[in-house]
């Protein structure tokens, strides 16, 4: 489990950043316009984390312990509610019913893994959704070309095993980029741009965290 200092956010859209040396980099706006509700600590909790909100909710579709939340926080119902463990340096940063401070999470040029639903395709079949070849195109072949082909295993052990690839659902599935680099900062509108994309469309809700795979949470 990832417990690196994060952010949620919304994802923006794409834009190009160009280096001094002339070098384009393709990067995703991220806007962290989150909202903190509350706060772990080691005293009370055994840990330290922050609890953000994002976009907004009706209040008659708010359940009454999370309208409790929000009233204890004094914000209006939010849409999306995630803890995210944090260091207690960053914890004293951050105030209860205030917006989320982007100052100190990330600095320019560290690794951040990000995490979002992928967009849906709906049904697909093996060629689309698992970049099979394909049957031949002659030789005898009728209405088969686009199937998965042979998926048995004959008399032993005499069943399809599990984890066979087939036609089904494609997309639409929490799915994580790991070690995408942090191109600019922008604190006065909130926002941070990565190298590269990010999975889900416009407006789709989105986790940025420091890389688990890179030493100190992937900070340069």
């Amino acid at each position: 489990m990832n417990e690196n200092t994060g952010l949620i956010g919304r994802k923006v859209g794409m834009i190009q950043v160009l280096e001094e040396d002339g070098t384009v980099i393709p990067c995703t706006v991220i806007q962290a316009n989150a909202v903190v509700l509350g706060k772990r600590t080691l005293d009370k909790d055994g840990y330290t984390a922050l609890i953000l909100g994002l976009g907004e909710r009706k209040e008659k579709r708010t359940t009454k312990p999370l309208a409790g939340l929000f009233k204890k926080a004094g914000v209006t119902p939010k849409q999306l509610i995630r803890e995210l463990r944090c260091t207690p340096e960053a914890l004293d940063t951050q105030e209860v019913g205030q917006p989320f401070k982007l100052e100190g999470i990330f600095e320019q040029g560290q690794f951040v893994d990000v995490q979002a639903v992928s967009r849906g395709k709906g049904f697909a079949g093996v060629i689309k959704r698992h970049n099979f070849k394909g049957s031949p195109g002659s030789h005898g072949t009728h209405e088969y070309f686009r199937h998965p082909g042979s998926i048995g295993t004959n008399m032993t052990p005499g069943r399809v095993l599990p984890g066979r690839k087939l036609p089904g659902q494609m997309g639409n599935k929490v799915t994580s980029v790991l070690n995408q680099k942090v191109v600019r900062i922008v604190p006065e509108e909130n926002a941070i741009l990565v190298r590269g994309g990010v999975p889900g469309g416009a407006g789709t809700a989105v986790v940025v965290r420091g890389a688990i795979k890179k030493k100190n949470g992937g900070r340069v």
